[in-house]
């Protein structure tokens, strides 16, 4: 599936793919192998790197051939049952077109559309790829904050009980987080190599910076060193929180384990009692009306004596 969006005053037009125009911008999204041979021949950008992000382990860079530029980025992407995780995004610049292209819709370019078209143009590709990237960015931050509080919210939880399920979403959000932390580091390098790329004369280069561009494209890598760190710290809270559940859930059951083992201790003393006056063999108090109530005061004595003992070295 695409889209062919251009801006138009205020707005953004559609068109269709034998209405491609210089400035238009292209919205790839899951294409078949029909509408990728159909965009390679309408636009003459180069297969590999119409396809280079419908790889779900693509990993980010850049590349430079031919006068065409392929930026491939991990963007944020939120399941419905609150799992985080990530997914390439490929920016192809030309001299006449821009595509996006992604396994899944996103986010990121749903952004732009036509409620926000005053925003961008598509007609400034340099601008528009930057604007993308700081998107990217922003919503990186934004989940981020949000599993800060869910983090938050679990670990209020399981301190008032511990439940697996909680343990669970808590795992998936330290897996989350660890995706995130590779995903930014590589958008990261990513940002830095378009920066240096504007120095680049050797080749063809579809990258035109102005003023405003390269303070954009700063704006971004601010962005992204911000949200690098906050997930790194954030990477190390919950690790913590999660060790410290473990060691808690660890004590809990060695605390059920003294108490079952001191009970079991109690228990075997008017056990052992009853074993001994139970044999068919003449005992202690065998012809005494009240033999079975003093057998049962002994032992009740005894096993008192015991949980007194364990008591006072803290093991019941």
């Amino acid at each position: 599936m695409y889209k062919i969006l251009m801006s138009a005053g205020a707005g953004v037009d559609e068109y269709d793919i034998t209405q491609l125009e210089r400035g238009c911008w292209i919205d790839v999204v899951a294409p078949t192998a029909k509408e990728i041979a159909t965009l390679v021949k309408a636009t003459g950008i180069q297969r590999d790197f119409l396809t280079a992000a419908l790889d779900s382990e693509e990993k980010s860079r850049t590349e430079v051939d031919d006068n065409q530029l392929l930026v491939v980025i991990d963007i944020p992407f939120l399941r419905s049952n609150k799992d985080y995780e990530t997914m390439p995004l490929g920016i192809i610049l030309t001299p006449d077109y821009m595509m996006t292209v992604c396994l899944e819709t996103n986010a990121v370019t749903a952004a732009f559309n036509a409620r926000t078209a005053r925003t961008f143009s598509t007609f400034k590709k340099t601008r528009f790829l930057f604007q993308i990237l700081y998107k990217s960015a922003t919503l990186y931050l934004k989940y981020i904050r949000n599993i800060i509080r869910r983090t938050d919210d679990l670990e209020h939880h399981l301190r008032r009980a511990m439940e697996n399920s909680k343990l669970f979403s808590m795992l998936d959000l330290q897996k989350s987080l660890t995706y995130f932390t590779t995903s930014l580091k590589s958008n990261y390098m990513v940002t830095e190599k378009l920066l240096r790329l504007r120095s680049v004369s050797s080749q063809p280069n579809p990258v035109k910076m102005y003023e405003e561009d390269e303070d954009l494209l700063e704006d971004v890598i601010v962005e992204y060193k911000q949200a690098i760190e906050m997930v790194e710290m954030y990477s190390r809270i919950v690790n913590s929180t999660m060790e410290v559940f473990a060691s808690i859930i660890s004590n809990n059951l060695n605390l059920v384990m003294r108490f079952l083992a001191s009970v079991t201790i109690i228990l075997a003393i008017p056990t052992l009692f009853f074993s001994l006056w139970g044999m068919n063999v003449p005992v202690p108090f065998a012809e005494n009306p009240f033999g079975f109530w003093l057998v049962i005061a002994i032992s009740v004595l005894f096993s008192a004596a015991a949980a007194a003992a364990l008591w006072k070295h803290h093991m019941f």
